[in-house]
């Protein structure tokens, strides 16, 4: 049992939450320890002695969402490792929870087989790489954030810096391109240039790329 990982569930469904907590129970290794219907709920339950390897949270709750969630437990309880579980595919979604800590992304819909994947994953990599967020992004800003200053591999112009940090926000490319007083047409030639130099293909993989290389800081 001393290599029995620990794992907390935060929904605000119940019947959901009761039925993965069954799920997770028969995952040999596993063990839900703690179940919650928001995030406030969760900090109340939470235990200083015996705090969950990882922490599976719902995007959409009252009271306290996954945003904000994740958010406290990334700054208040950084050993937890938070894992969103959510019915949004969204890419905005998905970007606002890695900017809030999230270490990996799963559909409800997802078969069990890649819930105990993303387990392990985020356990012994750090990220779960999925369809959303492929393995191909991931490793690629790990090996290069490990070898040191990306800006020292990679040479973006000014312009191009400036929207790798705009595509941090949940704007679109039109406001991105109102924002930097350029056409659409020209973000997206900013987009397809920066795609080329850091061989990547989706708004998430630069998004993350920027936030794992420092070009945007969560506060």
């Amino acid at each position: 049992m001393t290599n029995t990982k620990h794992i907390a569930i935060v929904d605000d469904h119940a019947l959901f939450r009761k039925g993965l907590a069954g799920l997770i129970n028969c995952f040999l290794g596993y063990q839900v320890i703690l179940e919650a219907s928001n995030g406030r709920d969760l900090i109340h339950r939470l235990q200083a002695e015996q705090l969950p390897d990882i922490v599976l949270l719902d995007i959409s709750m009252p009271e306290m969402d996954g945003y904000a969630t994740a958010e406290w437990l990334r700054i208040n309880r950084p050993t937890v490792k938070t894992l969103a579980l959510s019915t949004m595919d969204a890419e905005s979604a998905i970007i606002k929870m890695i900017r809030h800590g999230a270490k990996g992304y799963v559909l409800k819909d997802a078969e069990p087989s890649e819930l105990k994947r993303a387990f392990e994953e985020v356990l012994t990599i750090g990220y779960f790489f999925n369809e959303l967020i492929t393995r191909k992004v991931l490793l690629s800003i790990q090996t290069l954030t490990e070898e040191g200053d990306i800006r020292t591999f990679i040479k973006l112009t000014d312009r191009e810096t400036e929207f790798l940090k705009q595509i941090c926000s949940e704007k679109s490319y039109a406001e991105i391109a109102d924002e930097m007083c350029v056409s659409v047409r020209t973000v997206e030639g900013y987009r397809n240039a920066v795609c080329e130099k850091l061989q990547l293909k989706t708004r998430t993989g630069l998004a993350m790329y920027a936030i794992k290389n420092g070009f945007v800081k969560l506060d």
